[in-house]
């Protein structure tokens, strides 16, 4: 897979004691990556990352994002050749509970990942991972583009829109000729097992059905282009190639990694899904709510970039993204004898099969 460019590279994942990161370095260690991880904590308890024990795995460092001369530290002991950065405060509403630790974490911090890279020779390809809530949403019916227009209402989504423009700026002046072949990855609404974070649907829904309580939804009107997690990691992976070998391709961009154009489900859809694998989960609606706590409710990528330049494409559909997701928690919470890590891998492992039937160039 990936042209085997992995294979023995030293790479660096900021925010690798999260849902994603943690997903990405089980990938990055099956693809045989030297792994380290820059992370200021374990975000939640359970976690993915200690199911995986991969605190055993890969090269952990704790440090926080907002201290540059820390994570600068940590790059000159990696010596990585790829970094991917996912560090980031990754909540809407916690972003109104904190706005200045959300800009600080999600804008200066990566302001301070790409200064860094300035004076780090060791590093040839950099992906810097942002958020689809970057763009300046007016929850039109079509797709954002990579040249729409970037803003946000909240903190959370204004926050990975400055990101992108701290991003574009650094890029232009200072790596434009030289330095890491950098770009930006743009996804969002991922879904997956292993994600335990406060005010996400699944992580909500497998709190409260595996304590037998049900689920209180704010919005299930509200749609998401809804992914599993194997979709943008490996979109990732793919520019993360590209911008190792192939560098003058995608050198200096932004590219949307999202599902399925037909993927738009409603969380109320989500939900009842997501029951086939809880016979006797229940959910109802919250009564009421903070109305000053803004969230949207319809949002799109359009992907077409991705596949003109990085032949890349979901490949998964509702059901099977669902399924996936379903099995993950399933196996956690029963008391099957397999593994929480062999289940991990078999699903990387069944995702690339389905790219192989998919005839898709990254896992080639």
């Amino acid at each position: 897979m990936f042209k085997n460019i992995y294979q023995g590279r030293n790479v660096l994942v900021t925010g690798h004691t999260g849902f994603k990161g943690s997903w990405l370095c089980s990938w990055l260690l099956d693809l045989g990556a030297i792994v380290a991880g820059f992370s200021v904590n374990v975000p939640t308890e359970p976690s993915l990352f200690g199911a995986l024990s991969l605190v055993d795995r890969v090269q952990h460092f704790e440090g926080d994002v907002r201290d540059k001369n820390l994570l600068r530290q940590t790059m000159e002991k990696v010596c990585p050749e790829i970094v991917f950065h996912l560090a980031a405060q990754p909540l809407v509403r916690e972003s109104y509970e904190d706005p200045i630790l959300t800009f600080e974490t999600n804008s200066m911090g990566t302001l301070n990942l790409l200064d860094c890279l300035r004076g780090q020779s060791s590093v040839e390809a950099a992906v810097l991972v942002t958020s689809d809530k970057c763009y300046e949403n007016v929850e039109w019916l079509w797709g954002y583009r990579e040249n729409d227009c970037l803003g946000g209402k909240d903190p959370y989504s204004a926050s990975k829109a400055c990101a992108e423009i701290i991003s574009s700026a650094y890029m232009q002046s200072f790596f434009k000729d030289g330095g890491p072949n950098i770009a930006t990855a743009r996804a969002g609404n991922v879904i997956g097992g292993g994600d335990w974070a406060a005010d996400r649907i699944v992580p909500d829904c497998v709190r409260a059905w595996s304590e037998e309580k049900p689920v209180v939804i704010r919005n299930p009107n509200a749609t998401r282009p809804w992914q599993h997690v194997l979709e943008p990691l490996s979109g990732y992976l793919t520019l993360g190639q590209k911008l190792f070998s192939e560098n003058s391709v995608c050198k200096n961009q932004s590219f949307n990694f999202g599902p399925q154009a037909k993927i738009n489900q409603s969380v109320g859809d989500l939900i009842t899904e997501m029951i086939q694998y809880w016979p006797e989960a229940e959910w109802e609606t919250q009564q009421g709510g903070d109305s000053n706590k803004s969230e949207s409710n319809l949002l799109k990528l359009s992907c077409d970039k991705a596949l003109q330049i990085l032949q890349w494409n979901a490949i998964l559909d509702f059901p099977e993204t669902v399924r996936m997701t379903g099995k993950w928690y399933q196996t956690f919470y029963g008391k099957e004898s397999v593994s929480i890590s062999e289940t991990t891998s078999s699903q990387i492992k069944e995702y690339a099969e389905i790219a192989i039937r998919s005839n898709l160039a990254w896992v080639q």
